[in-house]
């Protein structure tokens, strides 16, 4: 199989992923938005998105959390949660990109993507929206993690990789999470696994554009 790759959150989620299962994947850094490229990856996905897994046939899957519930699957792993305790994993991948991970993702877009890529001058009234619902959001998911090192009891799962998946530029986004003790610790925690860390070690990834 062949993963489909670009530095971009969903698409580094993935790879992280990937690099943790230590899935029996080959990375291919793609870019289908590039001049003249959207034809070659439309068969793969047609949002012209990645990340994309290749399956050795030439046929393909796509989004970042069916990608992870396939290679959990090939490896074996219950990194993806099966059985009785799927269902509490989909709870905090669900809750999350309804609330702390689309909070971190609106804030993240006007102080981050929006100024690395030129795509406009920063619109407060969103970045206020955002921080709203992370001050709604992260008391909840605070209190969940004060009481256990991960979102589910019996340990880590690709829900904490989702739930933390706009969080590697949360300094430069200016997010609040020093306000907040137990996802403080649980980030760090995440952080200091080295797949999480430096997904792209060894791989040909080109560096984003920096945030001026």
């Amino acid at each position: 199989m062949k993963l489909l790759y670009s530095r971009n959150p969903n698409p580094r989620l993935a790879v992280a992923t990937a690099r943790f299962l230590r899935a029996p994947v080959e990375f291919e850094f793609a870019a289908p938005l590039a001049p003249g490229q959207a034809e070659r990856y439309r068969p793969l996905n047609p949002a012209l998105r990645v990340p994309i897994l290749v399956y050795d046939d030439g046929t393909s899957l796509w989004e970042a959390d069916a990608i992870a519930c396939r290679l959990s699957r090939e490896v074996g792993s219950q990194f993806w949660r099966t059985g009785l305790a799927e269902p509490g994993m989909i709870q905090w991948i669900s809750w999350g990109k309804q609330n702390f991970v689309r909070a971190c993702d609106m804030v993240q877009f006007e102080y981050v993507t929006k100024q690395r890529y030129g795509l406009g001058r920063v619109e407060a009234g969103e970045v206020a929206k955002g921080l709203e619902l992370f001050a709604e959001s992260a008391p909840l998911l605070d209190s969940q993690l004060a009481e256990r090192p991960w979102l589910l009891p019996d340990g880590i799962s690709y829900a904490d990789f989702r739930m933390a998946s706009f969080l590697p530029h949360h300094g430069i986004a200016g997010l609040p999470l020093r306000d907040y003790p137990a996802i403080s610790a649980w980030y760090a925690r995440i952080e200091a696994l080295q797949p999480w860390a430096d997904p792209f070690a060894g791989l040909d990834a080109p560096e984003l554009p920096p945030v001026p």
